[in-house]
């Protein structure tokens, strides 16, 4: 029952240890409703993920590091729930009055206050230098933002980090991520690396690993002084041993120092060393009501700067402050300082009382401090703690294990090089449980064990096993999210479920693959186990379906669906559509709109090119390795003048023409392919790209041919189908200008060849490229590509990228390796001729659409007349045109279902020839028009021999573009396939080649009846053809109407007269304008800056005397104004 007068709760700071005590307490308390939390955050950004910061240089966007979306703070709002200020100081609080006062003015009371201000990063003010342009420290999104803009204008340059902890050796990681610095230099004042998690044989072989990977350390060296030059620049620094080194940038990772200014200032009692704000087991503070929590908390004299500790915290207070009155308070107890990381690719973990051997044990189980004792008196000096040491010097592996002296009980330990063991030793740890093995099994089982173990070792972990130690969640509390409902009554049913209820794998994400394994593990417990299906429709994988069709020879839609899906006579979804569109094309490459196909594509592929959010199409013509000719180019300029284009270039080497009609695009291709070019492929889950630098063409650094190996990759590839978007890339020298090792395959040439690297990918989970192959001769690249991209054809799930196929393969790289270069399966030959046979059966996409006269009023906009009306507003920005923004908040929300009830009258209207549908009967998705009456747009469909009419309007975004989306259709959820229905592959297809992959979370349906529905192509929202009801988001819905065929030869629809209708649903009324609000949100910036679009200036004067060649004379006489661009220019925004 909730409570009739909320306490106010204030939480400053909305780090990660604040959003996770927010997180705890709302789940606590959502029964009770005692709270209503406001949180204040000095940074501009919602919480992210400090522990992930690296991250941010690879993609540069925030939101990537949201540890929750700003709809999860929307969600919690009502009824104030939850508040939070953003951009905000806290500057003082008054105990007194229960108040904090803000830099903005504000003051807000509280009943209880929460500090979770964190710390900063410690800048060493006495060094002389500190202040100069090019230190930096390592520590907020700000940090990362201003070293980023400062190595982009130092490129060339030494970057230097001080410091070799764990901060340290993720900054240097980071700046070398950033790839503008020639050399970069670790320099660290022990003798070794992570001296505070490691001994020195482990730190050493860290250094040695890390060396090998690029970076230079220095060790044993403290900086006495940053050297400077002119406008206070860094040129280097100067060490206390009187060495020098030159570099232009110092970024300082030396630690933290707690934020505890605000509770000082306030009488809270702080401690005097290291700082802190002294905090009682139960977190409480010196002044009543007031708490601390995380890195700024000092507890029995000792501060933490990992994140665990502060989610134990964080566990703690909100536990105490919503159940104390039911159960015993809890205390925080001595944290587990366990970490296993990923530091610059190595491995490396300490766990338990790591330095007992150095230090002493801190703490030992109660039998064996009472054997220490009786020992201590019998014997004098009987050392407490024994080590148990491995190293190989050849596989980079360290293993130093600390037990009582009796080997009974295990204290802790570190490893480098080999860490899985970790989870399953730190329980032991945290369990002081006598061992029941010897002291060596343990240290010497792992590889035995970690052998051939199909589920990470799960089975074996106890429930209390520590899994995310971000989170502090363990293997219980992630078995039981799957098993369990919640209080919603909905239990987890996919890994991201198991995240968003758990937390666990949100931290640092290093325990998302044991997330999964104890996740699909608890699946199959409870005889649910997660299939990779496509749909409903299929109880089967895509490589499933494609050595199904392969192996049985089909070509079209139905015979696949009869041969593999659930129901033989069934119309598919939005979901397999496409995706044995994709199978068959990979396959046979036949045009993807001759027959029936076509009604299996989805938008893009259906017209050839990237649908927009206005509607209209871009049109990207293919240029091979960015290779262009001037003819081409104006041919490009030319097309676009003439249809009013909006021009772009694009990352991949190419021009991109936008705001293409689809009733126009039939024309530009053909106006294209008379001036040489064809289509680029950039609509299709095919090859994109293969971009490269200029090589030897060039370049004087080149090494090899780029340029030409490019074009020669490009012209092989192009057109071939496959489960998801390929890009390339071929770099001519190590200084990887193409960017190869972002690519689905890349080269960088070498003085024997070139390196081939595979897997990588941008996008929302960027992966480096690994390295398949080095130095290979220019004449055997191509069979290596082509085994390598046909054995990802054959066995990759559904849009599933090369990074994650890579991954999810079975045996990884090693096993790539041993198929494609060592022919391990006796399968190259038969890859390479598949791969032949797509390649000699090319043709242009765009040239066969051009030559079929029945595919022209397939791209007309309306089939009842040659009218054409535009559903979004445009605006001029830049010198050209573009669509207006959406609007935030611009869904139609009306009950456009309720209107056939609302309607004043209705009668039957004559809107189409029936021969408009013919052969609608045998195609997978029927046949579709958009009909235009009056101002309002319709869609109609006939599909199994009935008409369905609806508006054509989606009103998720009102976009006008329902009648080019897919049908689907409802099935029960499937049965798996019976064993006999599964063909015998033929024999260069093993089961071995296809990956295990991630759960398919794509539902298609789970109606008992048949029930068809059309899918939205932009956004996929999905509206039953006969209610109009959306199936997902009860907000939304849209207009249907009967409608039928009739004698005569025409179809009627019924409808209300026309007045009324446009009223409803006409494109004036619901056509996005630019008065509905939207914007790019660049205000606040252009206010800053001052931005008024692109400037030119005139050049500066050259001075007396100087001649100029087109002025005829001296001085500045007869110069003209120079325009943004070119060197020496206004910068151009």
């Amino acid at each position: 029952m909730a409570a009739e007068k909320r306490t106010k709760l204030i939480v400053v700071g909305l780090g990660m240890v604040g959003i996770a005590f927010i997180e705890k307490l709302l789940k606590l308390d959502a029964r009770s409703r005692e709270y209503d939390i406001v949180v204040i955050g000095e940074e501009p950004h919602l919480a992210y993920n400090r522990v992930g910061l690296t991250s941010f240089f690879g993609h540069r966007q925030v939101e990537n590091l949201y540890l929750n979306p700003k709809e999860w703070y929307a969600l919690h709002a009502p009824d104030n729930k939850l508040s939070y200020h953003l951009n905000t100081l806290v500057t003082s609080i008054d105990p007194t009055h229960k108040t904090v006062s803000c830099a903005n003015g504000d003051v807000v009371s509280y009943d209880i206050l929460v500090l979770a201000t964190g710390s900063d990063a410690i800048l060493p003010r006495h060094t002389p230098g500190h202040d100069a342009n090019g230190v930096f420290v390592y520590r907020t999104i700000e940090d990362l933002q201003r070293l980023i803009e400062f190595g982009e204008r130092h490129k060339g340059t030494v970057g230097a980090i001080v410091g070799g902890g764990l901060l340290g050796l993720e900054a240097a990681n980071a700046m070398m991520d950033l790839k503008c610095y020639e050399k970069v230099k670790l320099v660290e004042r022990n003798r070794w690396v992570l001296s505070r998690q490691l001994d020195a044989d482990a730190g050493s072989l860290v250094v040695e690993k890390v060396t090998d990977l690029g970076l230079e350390v220095l060790l044993s060296k403290r900086v006495g002084k940053i050297k400077t030059g002119e406008e206070n620049n860094v040129t280097g620094v100067v060490f206390e041993d009187g060495e020098q080194m030159d570099c232009s940038t110092v970024c300082f990772a030396i630690g933290v120092q707690p934020r505890d200014s605000l509770a000082r200032s306030a009488g809270i009692k702080c401690a005097d060393k290291g700082g802190g704000i002294i905090v009682n087991n139960d977190l409480s503070t010196s002044i009543p009501d007031i708490y601390a929590i995380g890195e700024c908390a000092s507890w029995q004299n000792q501060t933490f700067g990992l994140i665990a500790p502060g989610i134990e915290m964080a566990d703690v207070l909100s536990f105490n402050l919503t159940q104390a009155k039911l159960h015993r308070p809890r205390v925080f107890k001595r944290p587990d300082l366990s970490t296993k990381l990923k530091l610059l690719g190595v491995d490396v973990a300490s766990f338990g009382d790591f330095f007992a051997d150095r230090d002493g044990p801190s703490s030992l189980p109660a039998k064996a401090a009472r054997k220490k004792t009786e020992d201590q008196n019998k014997t004098k000096n009987t050392p407490a703690v024994k080590a148990l040491t491995y190293k190989d010097p050849f596989a980079q592996v360290y293993k130093k294990y600390l037990f009582t002296a009796d080997g009974k009980y295990l204290l802790g330990g570190m490893m480098i090089g080999d860490t899985r063991d970790y989870i399953r030793l730190v329980p032991m740890v945290k369990a002081q449980k006598e061992l029941d093995v010897p002291p060596a099994q343990l240290l010497l089982g792992a590889q035995k064990d970690g052998a051939g173990n199909d589920d990470d070792g799960v089975s074996d972990l106890p429930a209390d096993a520590q899994i995310c130690s971000c989170h502090n969640v363990s293997k219980g509390a992630i078995v039981a999210a799957v098993k369990d409902a919640d209080q919603d009554g909905g239990s987890c049913t996919t890994v991201g479920a198991v995240k968003a209820r758990t937390k666990a794998g949100s931290g640092c994400g290093g325990c998302v693959p044991l997330v999964t394994s104890i996740f699909t593990k608890a699946m199959k417990d409870l005889g649910a186990e997660v299939p990779n299906h496509v749909c409903a429709h299929f109880a089967r994988s895509r490589a499933e379906l494609y050595h199904i069709a392969a192996a049985k020879r089909l070509h079209v839609f139905a015979d696949v669906m009869r041969e593999a899906g659930v129901s033989a006579a069934s119309d598919g979804c939005e979901a397999c559509k496409p995706a044995v569109a994709s199978i068959l094309a990979s396959l046979w490459n036949a045009p993807v709109l001759s027959g029936a196909a076509r009604g299996l594509q989805d938008t893009n592929d259906r017209f050839l090119g990237n649908v927009q959010r206005d509607g209209t199409f871009s049109v990207v013509p293919r240029v091979a390795a960015g290779e262009i000719t001037p003819d081409k180019l104006l041919v490009i300029g030319q097309v676009a003048k003439q249809y009013g284009l909006y021009t772009k270039i694009t990352g991949g080497q190419r021009i991109d023409m936008f705001g293409a009609r689809k009733q126009d695009l039939l024309d530009i291709w053909a106006r294209l392919i008379d001036g040489g070019m064809e289509s680029g492929h950039a609509y299709a889950k095919a090859l994109r790209t293969v971009k490269s630098c200029v090589g030897t063409s060039w370049c004087r650094f080149g090494v090899g041919d780029s340029v030409g190996m490019a074009v020669r990759i490009e012209e092989r590839y192009k057109s071939i189908r496959s489960p998801h978007k390929i890009k390339g890339g071929v770099s001519g020298c190590v200084r990887e200008c193409a960017e190869a090792q972002s690519k689905d395959f890349g080269l960088i040439a070498t003085e024997k060849g070139f390196n081939i690297f595979v897997g990588g990918n941008g996008g929302a989970k960027p992966r480096h490229a690994s390295l398949l192959a080095k130095d290979v001769p220019p004449a055997d690249v191509i069979p290596i590509l082509d085994r390598y991209l046909m054995l990802y054809i054959r066995t990759a799930d559904k849009l599933q990228r090369t990074a994650r196929w890579l991954e999810s393969l079975p045996g990884g790289l090693a096993y790539l390796r041993a198929v494609v270069l060592d022919d391990s399966l006796g399968i190259c030959a038969a890859l390479e001729a598949q791969m032949q046979e797509l390649v000699a059966s090319y043709f242009d996409e765009w040239a066969a659409a051009v030559r079929d006269p029945a595919l022209r009023r397939a791209f007309a906009q309306f089939a009842n007349t040659p009218d054409a009306q535009p559903s979004t507003e445009t605006e001029a920005e830049r010198g050209q045109t573009r669509p207006v923004h959406w609007p935030k908040d611009g869904a139609a929300t009306e009950d456009f279902q309720g209107l056939r009830e609302r309607w004043t009258g209705t009668a039957w209207q004559p809107v189409l020839e029936a021969s408009y549908f013919a052969g609608a009967d045998a195609a997978p998705n029927g046949i579709s028009a958009t009909i235009k009456r009056g101002d309002t747009q319709l869609a109609l469909w006939r599909v199994r021999g009935r008409y369905y009419a609806t508006q054509q309007m989606c009103p998720h975004k009102r976009a006008f573009a329902l009648s080019d989306g897919l049908i689907g259709e409802d099935l029960p959820a499937p049965s798996p396939a019976p064993p006999s229905s599964s063909p015998a592959l033929p024999s260069s297809s093993s089961p071995s080649l296809t990956p295990p992959t991630t759960p398919n979370e794509e539902p298609c349906g789970d109606s008992s009846t048949r029930n068809l529905y059309i899918s939205c192509p932009l956004h996929k929202r999905n509206f039953s053809l006969t209610s109009g009801s959306c199936r997902s988001d009860g907000a939304l819905s849209i207009a249907t109407f009967a409608a039928e065929e009739r004698p005569d030869g025409l179809v009627y629809v019924r409808l209300p007269p026309v007045d009324e209708l446009d009223a409803a649903l006409g494109t004036a009324r619901w056509m996005v304008r630019k008065a509905d609000g939207g914007g790019p949100g660049f205000e606040e910036l252009d206010r800053k800056i001052g931005f008024v679009g692109r400037r030119g200036k005139r050049a500066k004067p050259l001075g007396v005397g100087v001649e100029m060649k087109d002025g005829g004379g001296k001085g500045t006489e007869g110069l003209p104004a120079v325009g943004g661009g070119g060197c020496g220019a206004a910068p151009e925004w």
